[in-house]
């Protein structure tokens, strides 16, 4: 009778553990414990001897952290049966491979090649004061001012100047004088029509293009306009020279006359130019260019003077 009741003691137990972790509230309450695994190994270890925690006293936050990560492991991506997935495989002869930058690795034209040359070459060596005078271009404010009333003096087009000679035709046609109009103003270019111009002290502005190739077009202008007292500038770049005379490039343009409603605004130009070009005649004749070195070399040189300076030292 006595083992009967022990074996009675002992059912009643697990069964009543059973109940215990078949609970929803057992996973995260019994022992204050969030393991379940933990849980039934420590209940078959006590035999019975266990008791279920009240919710109360476990720690809420504990708990809330469970019941979503429970929450978020039941939800499942709902995933289209007719789509399959197909993983992007990048070996050789595989998918597309991915847009990289690949600037460093592009066979540029030789043209690129040859200006980008050129400009590290002129940064390199010793460029005599000729050429480095090329370099020094007016600012970006007197450049504006300058186009402006340049772009006032623009020669006519080939239509335009086909209207003038068609309506001409037809007037001395008719019987009538041909009415020539008043003088044009317009801003005369061609390098040999802008150097006989400065030789006959015509021109009362000259802007040069500091980009020419070759260079020997120009090089004498500067000087020779210095000579005669001209004044002249020198401005980026040959193509927006061009535009004012309607040609892809122009290596000089020359004015000879504005109208009067220009002159001040002319006036106001030919000062500034004088003052940065013609009146600085001895520090452009002077002033050498290029010598620049890289970065490589910079660091080089920085070494054997730290070295020349370390061996001073120990002597």
């Amino acid at each position: 009778m006595p083992r009967m009741g022990v074996y009675a003691t002992r059912v009643h137990a697990v069964s009543s553990r059973a109940e215990a972790l078949q609970s929803p509230m057992t996973p995260q309450l019994l022992f204050g414990c969030a393991n379940p695994s933990w849980m039934r190994r420590r209940c078959s270890d006590l035999q019975g001897s266990f008791s279920v925690i009240p919710q109360s006293s476990c720690p809420p936050k504990a708990v809330a952290a469970l019941q979503k990560k429970t929450a978020a492991k039941k939800v499942k991506k709902a995933v289209h049966p007719l789509v399959e997935k197909r993983p992007r495989n990048f070996a050789i002869g595989q998918d597309i491979q991915p847009k990289r930058d690949v600037t460093r690795f592009v066979k540029w034209p030789e043209y690129i090649r040859l200006q980008r040359q050129r400009a590290i070459l002129k940064l390199r060596l010793k460029v005599p004061p000729a050429i480095n005078q090329f370099s020094k271009t007016v600012d970006k404010n007197t450049a504006t001012q300058l186009f402006k009333l340049l772009a006032k003096y623009r020669p006519e087009t080939k239509a335009e100047k086909k209207v003038r000679l068609t309506a001409a035709a037809e007037a001395v046609a008719a019987g009538n004088k041909a009415d020539q109009g008043k003088k044009p103003y317009n801003v005369k270019y061609g390098i040999n029509h802008v150097t006989a111009l400065v030789e006959a002290k015509k021109a009362q502005l000259v802007v040069i293009a500091h980009d020419v190739d070759p260079i020997e077009l120009v090089l004498w202008l500067p000087a020779l306009c210095r000579k005669q007292g001209v004044p002249y500038c020198i401005v980026k770049s040959k193509s927006r020279l061009g535009t004012v005379v309607h040609q892809k490039t122009a290596t000089a343009l020359a004015l000879t006359e504005v109208r009067p409603e220009d002159k001040h605004e002319l006036a106001a130009l030919v000062s500034t130019v004088k003052a940065n070009y013609n009146d600085k005649s001895e520090e452009i004749r002077r002033s050498w260019g290029g010598g620049v070195m890289g970065k490589k070399s910079v660091a080089m040189m920085a070494r054997r003077a730290k070295a020349a300076a370390a061996s001073k030292l120990e002597k």
